[in-house]
């Protein structure tokens, strides 16, 4: 299926789309090659445009981040299946993983609109968990009626890794500085 109608009919037609992604073949290369490394670097690239020299950095940073994100979650996924009635297979923890992100990666072009553009991504985050609800009983084969706690629980964790990866990231950029800066205080 063609990227632009992919990306429509999981925004404008969840419910319908999903039964069709979960019987599509796919890999993992492709799932990334024709899928997530497009749409995963709208927002990286509304950064560099927005922050222009100073922003390229924190592009390729936060794209790195959003693709490697994207396979850990999904890894997540596929062993919290179980948990909620469904199935392990990770292919389809991806698709699940990468076909839900689609509202918030497309909404990474609001990264160009100050203020208003967090509320419209937050919208769009927002959206996102729905989708992942609405695939999580159909690419899983979770139970409905546990599809929203394994939603609730795929969110807290994919927020928790967000956070760690940022934490770890600062750390990693801005760690030594400090403790360069700490260390010439304690003279």
């Amino acid at each position: 299926m063609a990227l632009i109608d992919r990306v429509k009919n999981i925004l404008m037609s969840p419910r319908t789309e999903w039964p069709k992604i979960a019987e599509e073949p796919a890999t993992i290369g492709s799932l990334y090659t024709g899928y997530i490394l497009i749409l995963a670097a709208i927002g990286p690239l509304a950064i560099a445009i927005r922050l222009h020299a100073l922003g390229i950095g924190v592009a390729i940073v936060s794209y790195l981040i959003a693709l490697a994100i994207t396979y850990v979650l999904a890894l997540i996924v596929d062993a919290l299946a179980p948990t909620f009635g469904g199935q392990k297979n990770f292919l389809q923890s991806l698709k699940l993983v990468a076909y839900s992100y689609t509202a918030a990666w497309v909404a990474g072009i609001f990264h160009l609109l100050p203020w208003i553009g967090g509320v419209l991504a937050l919208v769009a985050a927002i959206y996102s968990f729905y989708t992942f609800y609405l695939g999580a009983p159909i690419m899983m084969k979770a139970t409905a009626e546990k599809a929203a706690g394994f939603t609730i629980v795929v969110v807290i964790c994919g927020l928790v890794l967000g956070v760690l990866v940022s934490g770890l990231l600062m750390s990693a950029l801005f760690g030594g500085a400090m403790m360069t800066g700490m260390g010439m205080m304690g003279r």
